[in-house]
């Protein structure tokens, strides 16, 4: 059983940088695929990227494109996100989770608690 436990969420301007970390336990981080995802008020959690299990294969949703950035560093069991240039659209609670398998945007077996992230315009 994976637990993941996100932080580094908060509010910013518009134009601004954030960057989400998500510590895992309890499994072997590098077995895993790694994703984030993001959920706004009244609408559905939806894709945001994703990272292979050594981290050389990464997708993004268009919407982040050249924007973000995911990565990690297995030795300390961590999932990153560098957001720039963020868009009040950006506003959302934002997941880590992770899934057996090859690279993905769907079927993650584990979920952290999310981190709120506020853009201002």
């Amino acid at each position: 059983q994976v637990q993941l436990v996100e932080s580094g969420g908060g509010l910013v301007q518009a134009g601004g940088s954030l960057r989400l970390s998500c510590v895992a336990s309890g499994g072997t981080f590098s077995f895993y695929t790694m994703g984030w995802f993001r959920q706004a008020p009244g609408k559905e959690r939806e894709f945001v990227a994703a990272i292979s299990w050594v981290g050389t294969r990464t997708s993004y949703a268009d919407s982040v494109k050249g924007r973000f950035t995911i990565s990690r560093d297995n030795a300390k069991n961590t999932l990153y996100l560098q957001m720039n240039s963020l868009k009040p659209e950006d506003t959302a609670v934002y997941y880590c989770a992770a899934r057996r398998g090859g690279l993905g945007a769907v079927d993650y077996n584990y979920w952290g608690q999310g981190t709120q992230v506020t853009v201002s315009s």
